[in-house]
């Protein structure tokens, strides 16, 4: 059939389609035959229902099924017929009827844009390089044998220092006022280690047991949410305990102890160098493939498709809802989040997705059986039972999707280096680390 599409702005298209009343009102009946024999009334026997009573409960759902089916069908075969390539759901609304034969309907919809893509050639991205050292063996080691230390009580004439764990007793006023969460007997904590804003960590340096200390605390604006965020309060702490750490000695016991096939110390850090350079190597290839997309994306010119933008906003407001209840924020339904905030992201998302999957389509960079494979053993290589994580992903087809998309990311990334002019920068190993 002839198909005419009108172009309304951009990527915004409309076709006019148009459907006999007898296809409706014949598919109607068909179906409401076969709802006559299932359906169940008092009364009447099943499948002994008569049709104008069928018909007066459900003919109103009935015709709106087979309206939406109808037109879904007519639309798809008259896309398909004009060859588009149809972005998100298209808007369909009833024309007034022109005959008592026929119905008409106009869908408005958008495609999806063509990508085109500039010369690659003169772009310049840089590839970051870096190596496990013996430094970082040393720290990771160092974290396990943290990890397992003790703790001895200090003399009383000793003073808090970093690394101590102190127990306290504490107690914080605003305004004169005590608040919720700002008193604790018996709390510990270790100095130095984060796990109190600095100003607590400051003020009980220095301590002794049994010694007490009034201090202002000012609390971040974006404090947990809470109340109390950017108000300062007046804390009294008592240090009631101090005691000091003990770190364990670097032994075969210890290694043991760690679950290291090779019980020893050369074992562990063996261990230890295959680990890091597992992280290295995924952190490596993210870092590079952000380098490579970004350039990739920013030579390329394409209209964004707003169906799509506006269903990447929704997903991620959401997302945002979601965290906001985790959080324990109250009516986290119905709290306010303005689309804007998060429409750079969107669009940027979308316009990755749109021109790697162009990229993808002219060159044949979809992932192959054994990249997939390959994927999976490595991400599977660094826990205890590589096997079992393997059947863990295979067992899940959205797991396995998600794999399959970081691979086609990784063919593209290659794609790209093969083209652009790379300039290799080596970077230490603790800057790639503390890299987001």
């Amino acid at each position: 059939m002839a198909v005419t599409v009108e172009t309304l702005e951009k990527l915004e298209r409309k076709i006019t389609l148009t459907l006999p009343t007898s296809v409706i009102q014949n598919e109607v009946t068909t179906r409401l035959k076969r709802l006559a024999r299932q359906v169940k009334v008092d009364g009447f026997r099943p499948g002994k229902v008569p049709m104008n009573i069928v018909a007066q409960r459900y003919g109103y759902s009935v015709h709106y099924e087979v309206m939406n089916d109808k037109v879904g069908e007519a639309f798809n075969v008259a896309a398909n017929e004009a060859q588009l390539r149809v972005a998100g759901q298209p808007r369909i609304s009833e024309k007034e009827q022109a005959s008592e034969t026929e119905m008409s309907f106009d869908a408005i919809f958008e495609v999806y844009p063509e990508v085109k893509l500039k010369d690659l050639a003169q772009v310049e991205v840089e590839r970051v390089t870096s190596e496990v050292t013996e430094a970082a063996i040393d720290k990771t080691v160092d974290i396990l044998r943290k990890q397992r230390r003790s703790f001895a009580q200090r003399s009383l004439e000793s003073a808090a220092a970093e690394g101590d764990r102190v127990t306290v007793d504490f107690l914080g006023k605003i305004d004169g006022e005590p608040f919720d969460g700002g008193r604790a007997e018996d709390f510990q904590f270790i100095i130095g280690e984060g796990q109190m804003l600095k100003e607590f960590e400051d003020a009980a340096r220095g301590m002794k047991s049994g010694e007490s200390k009034t201090f202002p605390l000012k609390f971040p604006d974006d404090y947990q949410g809470r109340d109390v965020a950017g108000k300062t309060a007046d804390f009294m702490v008592t240090l009631k305990k101090l005691e000091a750490a003990h770190l364990p000695e670097l032994t075969e016991e210890l290694c043991k102890s760690l679950g290291v096939a090779d019980a020893t110390v050369t074992g562990l850090r063996t261990d230890i160098r295959n680990n890091l350079e597992r992280e290295v190597k995924f952190r490596l290839l993210g870092r590079n493939k952000q380098a490579a997309l970004d350039a990739l994306v920013a030579q390329a010119e394409l209209d964004l498709p707003q169906s799509i933008v506006q269903s990447e906003l929704d997903r991620m407001t959401e997302g945002a809802r979601e965290e906001l209840k985790q959080r324990g924020i109250k009516d986290a339904d119905k709290a306010p989040i303005p689309e804007d905030v998060f429409r750079p992201q969107a669009e940027r998302r979308v316009r990755m997705g749109l021109v790697v999957s162009e990229v993808v389509r002219m060159h044949n960079l979809q992932a192959t059986p054994d990249q997939i494979k390959a994927h999976v053993e490595d991400l599977a290589a660094s826990y205890e039972k590589p096997s079992e994580v393997a059947r863990w992903y295979y067992s899940d087809n959205r797991r396995m999707a998600e794999v399959e998309a970081i691979v086609i990311e990784n063919n593209v990334t290659n794609y790209v280096m093969s083209l652009v002019k790379v300039k290799d920068k080596n970077i230490s190993f603790d800057d790639l680390m503390g890299q987001a």
